[in-house]
């Protein structure tokens, strides 16, 4: 198994399978920033889904046993689930899940759960419309991200996870009637602290609602009680409802930080390994692949890169941010 400087293995990878993305949340890909001018990584810049499923063997090879697809957006890239079915064939691999914001998910989940994908975590911060479609940035309502998740449920995408940033001032007044929603479900709803990820979003520390504070509203009407991790380095805290219906999660990047438990590896769109979501640079594997470097080679380069890892910049959030270097966007490497 690979460790790092702190004994962190490789455990997880997160594969970033496109940059494009139908939302402009203000926390990812801000619409003024993104706009219809940008322009997004060609064509033959993307790594191929042949691409993607060599490097994901090494990385299983390696001691990966969980990926999962992102993007961007990775529904809007084209045939994703014969990717999907490329990825469920290698041995090793236990867990294969998906990222999605859920707009194109009713469409796509039988499929996508016959190529062999196990479990979706959707994106959803509000179900109230107006704060939806101001934090989507499009105005989009959120009737099609509920079907998405309706039709990932029939075909047995379990179990579904819903992923709410909470932002002050914006949605944390719903955070309740998001968890009072799917309680009784079977769906967990994880509230995320607000993070400065990336250089575009315009974070600021006094937007953090702290999540025991999250935890605090729900529980003050649906009492709430602390469960151990489903497994080591979850980044989730987890609480379940008295009454036995469900549970929800919080997950405290800067309020919080839990550095020392992560084991996860992020592929970016272009092809470059990332030791962290707060990554100030990538290490390019593409280069190398579409040279004609051998498994073995490739190989080499992922441990070498992993085994050099040190990345805390939760922890050491206000001394790193200091140092004023420009980050990795989340959309080109996953949330």
């Amino acid at each position: 198994m690979v460790q790092d400087t702190l004994g962190r293995l490789l455990r997880d990878l997160r594969v970033s399978v496109t940059d494009r993305c139908n939302f402009r949340c203000f926390y990812c890909m801000p619409a003024e920033v993104y706009g219809d001018r940008y322009e997004f990584l060609p064509k033959e810049e993307v790594l191929t889904f042949e691409e993607i499923a060599r490097l994901a063997h090494i990385f299983a090879r390696l001691g990966t046993t969980k990926i999962r697809l992102t993007g961007g957006e990775p529904l809007v890239r084209r045939d994703l689930e014969k990717l999907v079915a490329m990825l469920a064939g290698i041995p090793g691999v236990e867990d294969l899940a998906l990222t999605t914001n859920g707009f194109l998910l009713a469409q796509q989940a039988q499929a996508l759960k016959e190529a062999g994908l196990k479990r979706v975590t959707v994106s959803l911060d509000s179900l109230d419309n107006t704060i939806f479609g101001q934090m989507n940035g499009r105005g989009f309502t959120t009737e099609r991200v509920l079907q998405g998740i309706q039709k990932a449920q029939e075909v047995g995408l379990a179990p579904i996870k819903v992923n709410a940033v909470v932002v002050r001032g914006v949605n944390d007044h719903t955070v309740v009637d998001l968890a009072r929603h799917f309680k009784g479900t079977g769906i967990v709803v994880r509230f995320i602290e607000y993070m400065d990820a990336g250089t575009r979003n315009g974070w600021r520390p006094e937007q953090v609602v702290p999540g025991q504070d999250v935890i605090g509203r729900i529980s003050a009407v649906m009492p709430l009680e602390p469960i151990a991790p489903a497994y080591p380095g979850e980044v989730a805290n987890r609480y379940r409802y008295k009454d036995g219906s469900g549970e929800v999660g919080i997950i405290t990047a800067v309020s919080a930080p839990f550095c020392g438990d992560c084991t996860r590896a992020r592929l970016s769109t272009e092809g470059k390994l990332y030791t962290c979501l707060f990554a100030f640079q990538g290490h390019d594997l593409r280069g190398p692949l579409r040279a004609g470097a051998s498994d073995e080679q490739l190989a080499s380069l992922i441990v070498g890169t992993w085994r050099a890892r040190s990345d805390r910049y939760s922890e050491l959030r206000a001394m790193q941010a200091a140092a004023g270097a420009r980050k990795i966007e989340m959309y080109q490497i996953g949330g």
